[in-house]
């Protein structure tokens, strides 16, 4: 068995995090190259519809995000740790792994798009032409200097993210600020509310839903990872849940009207233009432009490789926290390849998204079913690594937790084939409801047995 002191929670002396430290963090997680590009690929519904939904989504999401910083803080331990009352102490591996898979491919998505903009610049200095050989050759630069980035920005750990973000929010405003000038200067804004891809770009509500809520949940399950730095609680719910909310609706919005004005300026809508590199060169934004959306993807990628060590942690108990960092870091670079030598940026993308919504969702409705209606919020810290202990279940795992989150899994593909759900309330959210009702359930009957 891992040794216990793997398994603590932090200390008053190691809760230095204020309100405006979490909320400069979920900020900067949301105000990145993957959240411009979300806001990019739902412009396929319109600018009301797609604003509409990703208002709607991004607070449901984030309540959730609330809820499971508030057990962060509460008990002081991170995310996957947290996942051992409700899978089991060695159950909660499962959820774990995933966690570190999703987290190094966030990683990885806002890398390629961050790649993309040193792309830009290097043919641009170099005098490079858009030929095969340039375009591959200076997107693997791209990815071998942002890896680099990568690894300084998360060199010092929890110290590293919070000065990251602090300094990378100033940058996020300054570009969102910029694009939203040249944007509105190049195409009226009374052009792009009235403007409509053809029909066959257009995609269903509950698609847009599905999209955007596997986006805004892999947070959720990282919420814990920082709250638990905090000994405030605002600042582990209501200011977590702004900054995120302040993030996503700041920066898709962004990326959801910048391609639409790129597909007005160009004459077609093509939702490969989605990424900001793209867009930023399609407005003539020069080098400078691209050299912030560098830096916004190291600021979000800092959140994102943290959350992947600290998953990794608690699957490898011995590895501390910092070796865990440069492992998934470098994971995430040969990761970034895939798009270069496998499939478009895109698909990738959505078979990525794909995945996401249909795991999380369920892995969720059971961690916060379990902490606020079975536990009643109260968590023993001492039972987390113990062997036959509250948290051990049957052989080190919560047989009804793997269960109900199989319930939900298939729940989610069986959703996806109703041509009503798709084209209303989309899968994930039915999926957690019946996955949640199945394991507070089940839970129920056995405390009662």
């Amino acid at each position: 068995m891992a040794k216990k002191e793997y398994i603590q929670a932090t200390t008053a002396s190691q809760r230095t995090m204020s309100k405006w430290d979490l909320f400069a963090t979920w900020i900067g997680a949301n105000a990145n190259n993957g959240t411009w590009y979300i806001g990019g690929v739902i412009a396929a519904v319109g600018l009301v519809k797609a604003s509409t939904l990703l208002v709607i989504v991004g607070i449901i999401s984030y309540i959730l995000l609330g809820l499971a910083s508030y057990i962060g803080y509460k008990t002081g331990l991170p995310a996957m740790t947290l996942t051992r009352p409700s899978f089991g102490v060695k159950g909660s591996f499962l959820p774990s792994i995933i966690n570190v898979i999703q987290f190094i491919g966030w990683a990885a998505i806002n890398t390629f798009i961050a790649a993309t903009s040193i792309s830009f610049i290097l043919k641009d200095l170099l005098g490079w032409d858009n030929s095969y050989f340039h375009n591959q050759f200076s997107i693997i630069l791209g990815i071998i200097v942002m890896s680099i980035l990568h690894l300084i920005s998360i060199s010092l750990g929890e110290k590293s993210v919070k000065w990251i973000e602090r300094f990378g929010i100033i940058l996020v405003i300054v570009l969102v600020t910029w694009e939203s000038i040249v944007v509105l200067k190049t195409v009226s804004f009374n052009e792009i509310l009235n403007w409509h891809p053809a029909s066959k770009f257009q995609l269903p509500n509950g698609k847009i839903i599905d999209i955007l809520a596997a986006f805004n949940l892999a947070w959720v399950t990282a919420a814990a990872d920082f709250s638990r730095f905090t000994k405030d609680k605002q600042a582990a719910t209501t200011f977590s849940f702004l900054g995120a909310n302040i993030g996503l609706f700041w920066f898709a919005f962004i990326g959801l009207i910048a391609t639409i004005a790129t597909a007005i300026t160009i004459g077609h809508f093509d939702p490969n233009n989605a990424d900001p590199s793209t867009i930023a060169a399609k407005l003539g934004l020069g080098i400078l432009a691209m050299l912030v959306i560098v830096m916004t993807s190291t600021t979000a990628n800092a959140v994102n490789l943290m959350a992947a060590g600290s998953a990794m942690t608690n699957i490898f108990h011995r590895l501390k926290l910092t070796p865990a960092l440069w492992i998934v870091t470098l994971v995430a670079t040969v990761m970034t390849f895939i798009p270069v030598y496998i499939a478009s940026f895109l698909t990738t993308f959505e078979t990525f998204l794909d995945g996401i919504g249909m795991f999380l969702g369920p892995e969720i409705a059971i961690f916060l079913i379990d902490f606020f209606f079975i536990r009643q919020k109260k968590y023993q810290v001492k039972e987390f690594s113990k062997v036959g202990g509250d948290y051990w279940y049957y052989k080190g795992i919560n047989l009804l937790a793997i269960a109900t989150w199989v319930i939900g899994v298939i729940s989610y593909i069986g959703l996806n084939k109703l041509n009503f759900i798709v084209q209303s309330v989309g899968a994930t959210f039915p999926a957690m409801i019946i996955t949640g009702i199945c394991y507070y359930v089940g839970a129920k009957i056995f405390q009662n047995r």
